[in-house]
This record gives C-alpha cells, sequence and structure tokens, in this order.
C-alpha cells in the first residue's frame, strides 16, 4: 500500500466511521476501485480505527468526563449509561463472536450486494424524517434494539451510525442522546476487535509476513484522525436538526452505482 491509497482510505474511514453511509461497504468499494486488497491488512486496518477511536474520545470528552466523575455505587445517570452501553454490546458480542469473519468473506469483493445493502440504509435513513421529535431517554430494552441494529452493521453495507441513530430515533429518543449513545456505544467493541487483530498481527509478524510501511501507516492514521473529528462533529448537528435523512439519498446513489458497476463489470 502506497502513502497515498493510505490517505484516501484513511479519508473513507474517517468519514464513513461517523457518517451513516457504512463504513465497511465503503472500504469494500474502495478497494474495487483502487485494485488493492490492502484495505484488510490487519495493521492498518487496527490503526485507522484507533484513529476514529481517539477523535470520538476527543469529541465527546465532555461528556465522557461526565460520566465516569458521576460513577457512584448508587444508582444515577451515568451508572444507567452504563449500564446500557453493555447492554447494547450483547448482540455486537455475538455477532462478532460467531459470525463476522462468514459474513466479510461472503461480501468480499462482491461489490453488487453492498450496493444492495446501500439501498436498505438508505430506506432506513429515509424513514428518519417521517418520525416526530422524541425526547424520550434511552430505556434497557431500547438499549437492546440499538445494539442489535449495530450488530447488523457487521454487514458491508448497513451504516452502523446509521442504523443504532435512526433506530434511537425511531424508538423517541431526544436526538442529542440518539448521536451521544451511537458514538460512544461503539467503542468498547472497537476497542476489543483491535485487541483481537493485534494477537492475529503479532501471529502474522512472528510467521514473517510482509507488513505495511510506517509511511502508509501514519498517513492513513492521521487522515482518519482529522476526518474523523470533522466527521463527528458535523454528524452531531446534522442529528440535532433532524437531516439524517439526507443521507438516504447518498446511499441510494452509491447503492445504484455498485450495482450498476458490478453488473456492467
Amino acid at each position: 500500500m502506497t502513502w497515498i491509497e493510505a490517505v484516501i482510505l484513511g479519508i473513507v474511514q474517517g468519514l464513513t466511521e461517523f457518517l451513516p453511509v457504512s463504513s465497511s461497504g465503503h472500504i469494500v468499494l474502495g478497494e474495487a476501485l483502487l485494485r488493492t486488497g490492502s484495505a484488510d491488512n490487519l495493521t492498518f486496518t487496527v490503526v485507522v480505527h484507533f484513529a476514529t477511536v481517539l477523535s470520538t474520545l476527543i469529541v465527546f470528552r465532555k461528556s465522557i468526563g461526565k460520566i465516569i466523575n458521576g460513577l457512584r455505587p448508587e444508582w444515577n445517570d451515568s451508572s444507567r449509561f452504563v449500564s446500557h452501553v453493555l447492554i447494547s454490546m450483547i448482540p455486537v458480542a455475538i455477532a462478532g463472536l460467531f459470525f463476522k469473519d462468514e459474513v466479510e468473506a461472503l461480501f468480499r469483493g462482491r461489490t453488487m450486494l453492498v450496493g444492495f445493502m446501500l439501498l436498505i440504509t438508505g430506506g432506513l435513513l429515509l424513514l428518519t424524517s417521517k418520525v416526530r421529535k422524541g425526547q424520550r431517554k434511552i430505556s434497557s430494552p431500547g438499549a437492546l434494539l440499538i445494539g442489535i441494529s449495530q450488530a447488523l452493521a457487521v454487514i458491508p453495507g448497513i451504516s452502523r451510525s446509521g442504523a443504532t441513530i435512526s433506530t434511537a430515533l425511531l424508538l423517541g429518543v431526544n436526538r442529542e442522546k440518539a448521536a451521544e449513545f451511537s458514538f460512544l456505544m461503539v467503542i468498547p467493541p472497537i476497542l476489543g476487535i483491535m485487541l483481537l487483530d493485534l494477537k492475529d498481527i503479532m501471529e502474522l509478524s512472528a510467521a514473517g509476513s510482509p507488513g505495511i510501511s510506517s509511511t502508509a501507516l501514519f498517513a492513513g492514521f492521521l487522515a482518519a484522525f482529522l476526518t474523523g473529528l470533522a466527521a463527528c462533529s458535523w454528524m452531531i448537528s446534522i442529528v440535532k436538526k433532524g437531516r439524517i435523512s439526507y443521507f438516504a439519498y447518498y446511499c441510494f446513489a452509491i447503492g445504484i452505482i455498485a450495482i450498476a458497476g458490478s453488473w456492467i463489470g
């Protein structure tokens, strides 16, 4: 992987991790356009995911600090939020442990399938335009439903942020809280996946498998981090204004292009 390819894929990861357009789906499409499988390089994947996690921590540093400072032995808003994050992790843990590799193998290189999943994401986003502004808080059953929607995002083309935020909005959750919960709930699963990937990276290194250059890694990290900062902040503003459905048309367009390109190719 060249540093230019790393920057391109880093930007794609940084933008699509937060915008409701499916980062995994765009990575598959990016591989097809660049004709490279390097995006599957575990080291690069871990680095760009760490970059987006770091950008999330920075954007939500005040909220995270408030939650940590508010944790007490008794039941309060902070402990309730943490419990809901833990509940939301159950479905994605099951999907990640038992189905992630099989699903990714099924969709790898199959841009037509990714295109159809993008159409489904677009349809889900469009549904949010029919929902009135809600003021509900996230409940335990709601956290589980949002967690299920996150688990479905293991399928390339299904947007994680799009699925989780849309589910929260359809449940009547306050827009700002929906965005905050969606972005914070993903941190523990991503960190867990990164730890598992690091184990595989060490095994590959011990086996003498060729690695990616430090220049490409740094370029990818910086690109993902900076675009992640911008995309996360922008997405919060979009959700607050109730304009998340606008991305439905982008998903429709990219989905149709992916399907047509795969059909013609």
